[in-house]
């Protein structure tokens, strides 16, 4: 089994490698996914070294969770297993929360359950519910960790206030939000907190929900998932798409892919940040651990961030819906 270079998240030992997959695709997000083969392709990148494995109860409503546990069976021991709780199905509107302190108990057993596990390494609350205070949704977290179900606490999309609340209950290891060169202003802004307290940043979409491993060159691409994103949508996407031309334009002078400079730029925003790239294809999770092997210079670095400049992409981060349950 090969060994990749690893990242703390936070101060209370938790480590992972620096690129994980993020499981979302593995259950019909963006095209159909085959579970036997997708079984196959999470055991094969952890045979590989790649040992974080970000999953939530809300991807496939369970079943994304319960191919991961088929997966890991004999495995368990060699991966950091992350999931997530929060969202609820809302049917013919946008996903609502639930941050209750017994829903929080029953989602966790529910997770253990298809996963197949006595304990989840890192468990996240996915999207902060307003009318619940964040002290107590943590509070029943922690109840989780000093019942040894749960060893890690995270939190996804949280507001920095919510963030400094939530950790002065109980030691936050990981916050997770979208985090790209296309998308970065939310993220830094949460970075300048998450650096002041010691908990580690986990990005997830680090590749601009796949616009920035420059496949998608066309707007008639886009289908599925993808088509309601505003990033995509054709008012947006030639801006987009100008901005990943230069990144192309750096990566072909660099010898590497534009996913490959893309994730490295992302590392060498600092030690405390892991990428969690998600895709259902082998190929595209070999390319992606190539970025550990791209050097950059700090003015590699620099010159990267002036080409696509903060602020500069096109379209919010998620449709109307989903931007009002984010940032909380």
């Amino acid at each position: 089994m090969s060994t990749l270079p690893h990242r703390t998240l936070g101060t209370q030992g938790l480590s992972v490698s620096a690129i994980g997959l993020g499981c979302m695709s593995l259950s019909g997000t963006y095209g159909d996914a085959d579970d036997t083969t997708s079984i196959d392709l999470i055991r094969t990148a952890v045979d590989h070294g790649l040992d974080h494995l970000d999953s939530s109860d809300m991807y496939g409503w369970g079943h994304n969770e319960g191919v991961l546990g088929q997966a890991l069976k004999g495995l368990r021991d060699k991966v950091v297993l992350a999931t997530k709780f929060g969202q609820i199905q809302n049917p013919g509107g946008p996903n609502g929360v639930n941050g209750r302190p017994d829903y929080v108990r029953q989602a966790c057993d529910a997770s253990l359950k298809r996963l197949g596990v006595d304990v989840i390494d890192l468990y996240y609350q996915h999207r902060v519910d307003p009318s619940v205070p964040i002290e107590e949704t943590v509070g029943a977290m922690a109840g989780l960790v000093q019942a040894g179900k749960v060893r890690y606490l995270g939190l996804s999309e949280a507001h920095p206030d919510t963030i400094r609340r939530a950790h002065a209950v109980h030691p936050i290891s990981a916050v997770q939000t979208e985090f790209s060169l296309l998308y970065r202003q939310e993220a830094e802004a949460t970075r300048a907190v998450t650096r002041a307290l010691g908990i580690g940043f986990v990005a997830y979409s680090p590749l601009g929900r796949g616009f920035l491993t420059g496949a998608i060159k066309e707007q008639s691409q886009i289908d599925g998932r993808r088509s309601a994103h505003p990033r995509f949508q054709p008012e947006n996407f030639g801006t987009n798409r100008a901005l990943v031309e230069k990144v192309e334009a750096i990566a072909a002078e660099k010898g590497c892919t534009p996913a490959q400079l893309t994730l490295a730029w992302l590392l060498a925003q600092g030690d405390d940040v892991a990428a969690i790239p998600g895709t259902r294809y082998w190929s595209r999770i070999e390319e992606n651990l190539g970025a550990l092997k791209v050097s950059l210079s700090p003015q590699d670095v620099a010159r990267i961030s002036a080409a696509v400049p903060a602020g500069a992409a096109a379209g919010t981060r998620y449709p109307a819906g989903g931007m009002t349950s984010v940032q909380r």
